[in-house]
């Protein structure tokens, strides 16, 4: 059987064109990439089309450098965990403090169990807590013992 030298120049040239076209579209897929990871990642213009820059003229190396370099988390990720942050601290704000030792208190507690401050008052009526200045009870209208009762018309 003969070789024909023509053919395997032409197969040559067809398979050099095929891995020249398929390292291209790679390249350009890398950097279209980079481009769209990078805008999720920093509001920074510089920092942006400097990302682009290094893995459009390093190619794989460069999305190497890209990936140890980048932000690690999105600015979805970002602004998710300040949202976090902001509820965590007002959930611990709006704990109760006692106003004598300003350590946290629970809603049921009559007495600071530190400093003994007291904390509200039993009603002695239905025995539900009040708040140390509340005159009358809000759960059952009992006014509080020593109150002055108002003259009924």
């Amino acid at each position: 059987m003969t070789l024909d030298p023509t053919f395997f120049n032409s197969a040559l040239l067809a398979l050099t064109a095929f891995g020249g076209a398929f390292l291209a579209a790679l390249w350009l897929a890398l950097v279209i990439w980079a481009w769209r990871d990078i805008r999720t990642r920093a509001r920074d213009p510089l920092a942006q089309t400097l990302a682009v820059l290094v893995v459009a003229a390093l190619n794989l190396p460069g999305v190497l450098v890209y990936l140890i370099l980048r932000p690690a988390r999105t600015l979805e990720e970002e602004y998710q965990r300040a949202l976090e942050e902001e509820a965590l601290l007002a959930s611990i704000e709006d704990q109760a403090l006692c106003p004598g030792c300003e350590r946290r208190v629970k809603e049921d507690w009559q007495a600071c169990p530190n400093c003994h401050t007291r904390l509200k008052k039993a009603c002695p009526h239905c025995g539900k807590l009040m708040e140390l200045p509340w005159n009358l009870c809000p759960y059952c209208a009992t006014p509080t013992p020593g109150v002055k009762r108002e003259p009924e018309a």
